[in-house]
């Protein structure tokens, strides 16, 4: 392969195929507030007339907890933290969540960071305007097997305070409830990762911090999403690794052909490695593969 065909910059297929997910997710949680003539960001319209209200549309709710043609759905992190903080045990809060873990645990569980969650969304956003600023920062400063931790302390707080800990300080909530509901919930954690983000680490938030990536790590082996390597394509440019939104060390046992797939939890089947490879030696594989040498 030519050295002008290594330097070309690849398609952004799979980056597209993400935003339009992205923005397309946080659309639908936005229409019904419209469509109910409510006002974003907490706001509404006085009148004496009865209003209708977003929650008798088909799709209600937020990130956390929400309402889909009748079929009530919960976050399992969420879930977690309310049996801590309640002490108690609720089969329905099982059945809520149960529709949700499914999906990212067949999927891929950290699919929901790379995909779906909005921080990574304005993270990504971040990212740009540190190159276009010519900021330099970090790589890795905190290990990424620390969200894990992460996520067993605030179940463990959420225990001791009967609290859900994470509700109160969620940069998740920033976004989201902040634009439905006008909830400031999580608003200075989430000014405190933009700053981290701009001046200090890169993605150490979504890498090592956020307690629920943590909690989607620990069931991210499982899905059948995974990214499979071509060795014979693959000329070790690292360009892979420049790209690779949950950190570049998720790479090596494939790029060093220890293994054909990228297997760490850690993986958020994003496709950006997949995107930024000039020899399309990355593939996005979808079955059973995965298990057969692990």
């Amino acid at each position: 392969m030519s050295i002008e065909a290594v330097n070309r910059s690849p398609r952004k297929r799979w980056l597209a195929c993400r935003r339009i997910v992205q923005i397309g997710f946080l659309l639908a949680f936005i229409a019904p507030v419209i469509a109910a003539g409510w006002g974003l960001f907490g706001l509404t319209q006085g009148g004496d007339d009865r209003m209708a209200t977003p929650a008798e549309m088909p799709l209600f709710g937020t990130l956390s907890s929400s309402d889909v043609l009748g079929v009530n759905l919960l976050d399992p992190f969420a879930a977690l933290e309310i049996t801590a903080a309640s002490k108690s045990f609720a089969f329905d809060w099982l059945l809520f969540a149960l529709p949700v873990l499914v999906v990212y645990a067949l999927v891929r569980g950290r699919a929901f960071c790379g995909w779906i969650c909005p921080v990574n969304l304005l993270l990504e956003g971040i990212d740009w305007l540190r190159k276009k600023l010519g900021i330099q920062v970090a790589e890795r400063t905190v290990p990424r097997h620390a969200k894990l931790w992460v996520a067993l302390g605030v179940i463990t707080l959420s225990l001791i305070t009967s609290i859900p800990v994470f509700e109160a300080f969620s940069p998740i909530s920033a976004v989201n409830k902040g634009i439905l509901l006008g909830s400031l919930a999580g608003i200075w954690t989430l000014v405190g990762i933009v700053v981290l983000e701009l001046f200090w680490s890169h993605r150490v938030w979504c890498r090592s911090l956020c307690p629920v990536g943590g909690f989607y790590e620990s069931i991210g082996r499982i899905g059948l999403v995974n990214v499979r390597i071509d060795h014979e394509a693959c000329i070790h440019c690292d360009a892979c690794k420049h790209a690779c939104l949950a950190d570049p060390e998720i790479l090596d046992p494939a790029l060093s052909e220890q293994e054909d797939f990228v297997r760490a939890g850690d993986c958020m089947a994003c496709g950006n490695c997949i995107d930024s490879c000039p020899t399309k030696a990355l593939s996005l594989h979808v079955g059973l593969d995965h298990y057969r040498k692990a």
